[in-house]
């Protein structure tokens, strides 16, 4: 599989599952960490608009921050920041999966890999696009029988999105892509889904 480059300003769908389809996640602390995890890299170097943490996979859309955006302090002179070169960025996510494969082998005393290599990305490249994601996301769960509706599955940001609490999501932008919270939620339960299904709307990441 070719791998896709990550392009500072762009959209990206970013998923991955356990090696072997192997779980993930077994208890709800490696839930918690995988999101501290998030927090602690990938935020630096992305905002994330919309996420789901399956068993034994996950996914995640993202804008890699441009340039200015980014939190150089520290990093100025390392070279994957120069020209087109994305090492810097890459490393962050590398970073995220190796500190997370590092705890669960501790955890749980197993050895290896944990995580399918290279993880998989999808850049997006329109706005339907961007919306469907949110809700193919979201949708996760209930795909999988997981639940039964949005609301009652705890791993993704469909409950951030609607929640008033702060939160680093992208919540603000999300929302105006929908217009406003009663059509974020509208969008997710009704016929209207069948017209992005029309339009073909690959997302590669039926994991």
């Amino acid at each position: 599989m070719k791998t896709i480059p990550l392009e500072y300003g762009k959209f990206y769908h970013v998923y991955n599952r356990g090696i072997n389809a192997c779980n993930l996640f077994r208890e709800n602390e490696n839930y918690e960490y995988f999101l501290h995890l998030c927090d602690k890299y990938i935020s630096p170097v992305a905002n994330t608009y919309a996420w789901v943490l399956m068993r034994n996979h996950f996914h995640l859309l993202v804008r890699i921050k441009t340039t200015r955006e980014l939190n150089l302090q520290g990093f100025e002179n390392l070279e994957g920041l120069k020209g087109t070169n994305r090492t810097f960025v890459n490393q962050q996510f590398s970073n995220l999966f190796n500190a997370y494969t590092k705890a669960i082998n501790k955890r749980y005393q197993r050895t290896g890999s944990l995580f399918e290599h290279p993880f998989r990305r999808i850049k997006i490249e329109s706005d339907a696009h961007l919306k469907y994601l949110v809700y193919y996301i979201h949708h996760n769960p209930i795909h999988h029988d997981f639940c039964e509706h949005y609301l009652d599955y705890p791993w993704s940001s469909y409950l951030t999105v609607i929640s008033p609490k702060t939160t680093k999501l992208s919540r603000a932008e999300v929302l105006k892509w929908f217009t406003d919270k009663s059509n974020f939620e509208k969008f997710h339960s009704q016929e209207e889904i069948k017209k992005f299904d029309e339009l073909k709307i690959s997302c590669q990441g039926d994991l």
